[in-house]
């Protein structure tokens, strides 16, 4: 198999398990400990806002290559197997159909809180020095 077939697999299986994890958040068979990382990762990556643009040389396609897959992987090591069949068959139902990941309003929202708090946190630590 070539590179390119596999960095593209690889993509598919990171993308579908987004979508695994924001079925698994709806379940109630998710512990919740799964449950409650599942939801800080679903809302980062359905969100349509990057915490760290893309635009910012090499930051920001690290939190999309490297970071983002990890917490998808550390999250999907965390549900109990059938949970995981269960929420990845239908989120391989959902790409089917919809072709498409869903997008999360509470993503968005997660990311302007932490540009905001970021941003009130360096006003408050410059402030004094200018």
């Amino acid at each position: 198999m070539s590179v390119h077939k596999t960095l593209k697999a690889w993509a598919w299986r990171i993308k579908r398990d987004g979508v695994t994890l924001w079925f698994a958040c709806k379940s109630p068979a998710t512990p919740w400990y799964a449950k409650a990382l599942s939801v800080v990762v679903v809302a980062y990556a359905l969100s349509p806002i990057d915490l760290v643009p893309d635009f910012i040389p090499v930051l920001g396609y690290l939190d999309d290559v490297i970071v983002l897959p990890a917490l998808i992987w550390l999250t999907v090591k965390l549900l109990p197997a059938p949970v995981l069949m269960s929420c990845r068959s239908q989120a391989d139902e959902w790409m089917r159909t919809e072709g498409r990941k869903p997008r999360s309003r509470a993503g968005v929202v997660l990311v302007l809180v932490v540009w905001l708090g970021a941003g009130a946190l360096g006003y408050l630590l410059l402030r004094d020095r200018w």
